[in-house]
């Protein structure tokens, strides 16, 4: 069964950190970028990090110098430092997977924090950052 499924939220208080994973299972890790997305109540889901199969990486302004994405090959799992917490960072938080081929192989070297791009959605874990 491919999925992927996300750990670590949880409640901090501002300025905190926090580290959200992301573990697949049923894929070739090699070939997916992985995206980290959020989505608060009342608001559309918006990008937040992804990664491509060799780590090239892009942030949303909103978070970069502050959020840090990675991959483990060998565990098949992404992950999500997140630092300098804000109230405003405070979402569901969803990763996904993109095959590289997507777009006529955009994702081989570069990815993008298009939703409608990622095919394979966890079910989100929750991120509450208290002032």
């Amino acid at each position: 069964q491919v999925q992927v499924l996300e750990s670590g939220g949880g409640s901090v208080q501002a300025g905190g950190s926090m580290r959200l994973s992301c573990t697949t299972s049923g894929l070739n890790f090699d070939d997916y970028g992985i995206g980290w997305f959020r989505q608060a109540p009342g608001k559309e889901r918006e990008g937040v990090s992804c990664i491509t199969w060799n780590r090239n990486e892009y942030y949303a302004p909103s978070v970069r110098g502050r959020f840090t994405i990675s991959r483990n090959f060998a565990e098949k799992t992404v992950y999500l430092q997140m630092d300098t917490l804000k109230p405003e960072d405070t979402a569901m938080y969803y990763c996904a997977a993109v095959h590289y081929t997507t777009d006529g192989y955009y994702y081989r070297t570069m990815c993008r924090l298009d939703v409608s791009d990622y095919t394979i959605w966890g079910q989100g874990t929750h991120v509450t950052v208290s002032p």
